[in-house]
């Protein structure tokens, strides 16, 4: 129900000539005359180090001119993890009153780690929106329950559930950016051209992000804008056009040591650290061979660092090209910014445009000590082969890999901290902050070290635009802010910082600052470990030792009690508790809430939206059958009938030379490809199915059996399989039936992209997980058409 913004106060009388009319309570809400526009740039996985203005190896030419027309952060955090950090971004407060102790996809069902943004604490755009600005988001969300994330759910967590007027991106973790998993304001779409055509995600949201904007100025061209663009990069899959990737070759060739080298250097010539900062070990925490947890559980294998020098030729020359592929996403992606600036310029609104770019995280580690083509792996559980991603090298960063980098570089990405996203350490939380704003800003590309955190942008958003927050919004009363304005360091490069203390917590990682002091603890992240109380807590002087190298806790041991003491305050101060270090695959695969109970069978149609993989049948670790009720004409039909996943990890049913076919690809590794012995018969309502027997495992979560291709009851092909221990794709590749839409399952499909049944008619796909035998669901298949 609309309120109204003020009392009416005009005459009503049983005659309207009798009556004055009052507008003032029903007009749209309207920002002050010359108010300027917002624009967040936010990024993902960056780190600290990779663009070209913090001293990095990467040419970043339009992050460089936004630096040079304001002020960069040396000392701005993130919660050290994607969204957490964007709750903040948007919220102004911390990530566990936020209910995001972690990513959304690993909700834990406690009231920090829900998935689910409390209404109390208001977003930005809500706020603004409220108060005359228009609200536009492209790109990356991440801030909607897994269980939300679907047609059948409520769009109260979408983007234009909070706020945002216009949307157009996808709403989890992260998803191909050559197929990415497209939602439209409040539905999903396709992509309007393929990866041959020209299609990249990046290019296709910057063209998105302008359209919104010139939409609105042609109606009301003073009304101001607030516009979150969050690109894909360069979080994993790291995707860019090749000829981007080129450009790199052989920059990388020093390895990730000496990177750190050259770029600390060019860092203290620019005055972004202080003079004397020294680089940590590429190994701080510890590795496989020196460190074990408290009940002898081992050490995290992503979290060790091959020395460059130990390296075999054909690593190195594996691990460069990986660097590459990062360097040539961030690069794309910056043109791509230069793209939005140049609209901006050319249309007269660049000087009064508050434009904010940041990283929600340092640069990710999340690829290991060998890299990945396929991060769909690490969620898996399964550890990389290097036979294999050296035989795919000519393929990082094109359609056909899902690659992450090796963690050398993530370390090199973060210098001149330790360790990486995930990580309380500066490594994981240290990240770029550029405020620019010609018109409200002075200061031409000087430096801030000011200390400040995510929870400070929307204070200072609203400090600079002169907006009140609202004391309720939608009906709920709001909550308070966690951060403090960094207006004040806009004009004032001397100013001490506002914010005196701010707590870390993350996947078991914890921290707290306190007036340029950190205590951090050395516990593993996503280890398992447990054991809380019994961490080690380290301490620095982060004002002096930016890269937490000086472990003063045997010297000061007072104030690291008070530290320490300081954070359990402040974590119970906003409900840090419990704290979960429970590895990925456990964390993926936590049961969450389902939109309907879980069932024996599934049936799915033809010619609807995709089913995301989180709302669809779980066939992981399990027996099940696929039965396609179909009609064929004499002269036969192809393509496919059902698919689920991509080639990074999927299967699918489809018809192809008159004969039927099931492929599973076993997270991107190895395509496990059965095709039947006689040709499909011709016939309406007919049965065609595979089915999945287990009757084992090797390794434990990793089911084998027998896969056999059915005409009716009639075994027509069999084989044997293993299938994948956890989801197929994290960015949500949905189920489909009658085509496989963006990334295919296999290249064995017959026809062209999206691969449509063609020929016959799909009239539906029953998926069973009862586990009863194949012939007595045929049977149950047969006996329920003859009902219909």
């Amino acid at each position: 129900m609309m309120t109204m913004a003020s009392e009416f106060r005009g005459t009503i009388n049983a005659d309207i000539r009798d009556s004055v009319p009052d507008w003032t309570p029903f007009e749209p809400p309207r920002a002050p005359d010359g108010a300027p526009s917002v624009v967040y740039i936010v990024f993902d996985d960056v780190g600290f180090s990779a663009m070209g203005c913090y001293g990095g190896p990467v040419e970043t030419p339009n992050i460089d001119r936004l630096a040079a027309d304001g002020v960069r952060y040396t000392q701005w955090h993130t919660t050290a993890l994607c969204s957490p950090t964007r709750s903040c971004l948007l919220t102004g407060r911390n990530h566990t009153r936020n209910s995001m102790a972690c990513i959304t996809e690993a909700a834990s069902g406690f009231p920090n780690a829900s998935g689910l943004v409390p209404p109390e604490n208001g977003m930005l755009p809500e706020i603004l929106g409220g108060a005359g600005w228009n609200t536009y988001m492209v790109g990356k969300w991440h801030l909607c329950p897994e269980a939300e994330m679907n047609l059948a759910s409520t769009r109260r967590s979408w983007p234009t559930g909070r706020g945002f007027e216009r949307f157009y991106g996808f709403l989890g973790a992260e998803t191909n950016q050559w197929y990415p998993e497209l939602v439209y304001d409040n539905h999903p779409v396709d992509q309007p051209k393929t990866p041959e055509e020209g299609y990249h995600f990046t290019d296709d949201i910057t063209g998105k992000a302008i359209e919104f904007i010139k939409d609105a100025k042609m109606i009301a061209p003073g009304k101001p804008f607030f516009l979150y663009y969050a690109p894909g990069a360069c979080h994993s899959p790291h995707h860019a056009p090749r000829d981007w990737i080129d450009r790199y070759a052989g920059k990388f060739d020093m390895g990730y040591e000496a990177l750190r080298e050259q770029t600390l250097a060019r860092q203290k010539q620019l005055g972004i650290v202080p003079p004397d900062t020294a680089l940590p070990p590429i190994n701080p925490l510890g590795t496989p061979q020196t460190r074990t947890g408290p009940d002898g559980q081992p050490f995290p294998p992503l979290d060790y660092t091959k020395p460059w020098d130990s390296l075999s030729e054909d690593e190195k020359r594996l691990f460069r090209r990986m660097a590459e592929v990062y360097a040539g996403f961030l690069a794309h992606t910056d043109y791509h910014i230069g793209r939005l600036l140049d609209y901006l310029e050319e249309s007269g609104q660049r000087d009064n445009t508050l434009i904010i770019l940041v990283s929600d995280n340092g640069a990710s580690g999340e690829g290991g000590p060998d890299g990945s083509v396929n991060e769909m792996k690490f969620a898996n559980g399964i550890p990389d082969d290097m036979a294999e991603n050296l035989a795919k090298i000519d393929d990082l960063g094109g359609p056909r890999t899902y690659s992450h980098y090796t963690n050398g570089w993530a370390m090199a990405f973060n210098t001149p901290f330790k360790m990486w996203k995930r990580y309380e350490f500066n490594g994981g939380s240290c990240d770029p902050c550029i405020i620019s704003w010609p018109a409200g800003i002075k200061a031409r590309g000087e430096l801030r070290t000011q200390y400040h955190h995510a929870i400070d942008l929307v204070p200072t958003v609203l400090d600079a635009l002169g907006v009140e927050p609202p004391e309720t919004i939608d009906g709920h009363v709001q909550s308070r802010f966690d951060g403090v304005s960094m207006r004040y360091s806009f004009h004032d490069p001397a100013a001490p910082s506002a914010r005196s203390t701010q707590f870390y917590s993350m996947l078991g990682s914890r921290a707290i600052w306190h007036e340029g002091w950190k205590a951090v603890t050395t516990h593993p992240a996503l280890s398992g470990w447990s054991h809380f109380n019994d961490d080690t807590w380290e301490l620095y002087h982060t004002d002096l030792d930016r890269a937490e190298l000086h472990d003063l806790a045997a010297e000061h041991p007072g104030k690291l009690r008070e530290l320490v003491n300081l954070w359990f305050a402040e974590a119970g101060a906003n409900q840090a508790f419990p704290l979960d270090d429970r590895n990925v695959l456990e964390l993926l695969t936590t049961p969450r809430p389902r939109l309907s109970p879980p069932r024996n069978r599934y049936i799915y149609y033809p010619d609807v939206a995709d089913v995301p993989e989180s709302q669809s049948v779980n066939i992981r670790n399990r027996s099940y059958t696929i039965g396609a009720q179909v009609d064929i004409p004499d002269g036969g039909a192809e393509g496919v009938l059902f698919a689920h996943g991509s080639r990074f990890g999927g299967h699918a049913l489809y018809i192809k030379d008159n004969r039927l076919h099931y492929a599973y690809n076993f997270v991107g590794s190895f395509e496990q490809k059965i095709a039947a012995t006689e040709d499909v018969p011709s016939g309406t309502d007919l049965l065609l199915s595979a089915s999945f027997d287990k009757d084992g495992e090797d390794p434990p979560g990793v089911a084998t059996g027998l896969l056999s291709l059915y005409h009716a009851d009639k075994k027509v092909a069999e084989a044997r399989i293993k299938t994948q221990p956890g989801k197929f794709m994290i960015g949500e590749e949905g189920l489909c039936v009658g085509r496989d839409s963006g990334e295919p399952v296999t290249d064995d499909y017959p026809g062209t992209p999206p691969h449509r049944f063609a020929g016959g008619t799909i009239k539906r796909v029953a998926v069973d997980v009862s586990g009863e035998p194949y012939i007595d669901l045929e049977r149950e298949a047969q006996a329920m058409l003859i009902r219909e």
